[in-house]
């Protein structure tokens, strides 16, 4: 559970308007190898936008699976580059 709090402490650090990988906050929160644990935190999170997962994308950019739909997660994103 203490990974998942620090996971969740990370994303929330996550400004409006970016995103980063799994990857990266594995190595935000001091355990670059957790990446399918910052996976699991994310799919679990039932707080949607006051701990922003639709944020974190693939190493690569490019979107994943999201708890409402990868629609919503892109609708959210755009929405957050135009504010």
């Amino acid at each position: 559970m203490l990974q998942c709090d620090h996971t969740r402490e990370a994303l929330r650090e996550i400004s409006a308007g970016e995103t980063a990988s799994y990857s990266e906050i594995a190595r935000r929160i001091g355990s670059p190898k957790s990446i399918r644990a910052v996976a699991q935190a994310c799919s679990t999170n039932t707080l949607a936008v006051a701990i922003p997962c639709h944020r974190v994308v693939k190493h690569e950019g490019t979107l994943s699976g999201y708890r409402w739909g990868v629609q919503r997660k892109r609708a959210l994103l755009e929405r957050e580059a135009h504010s």
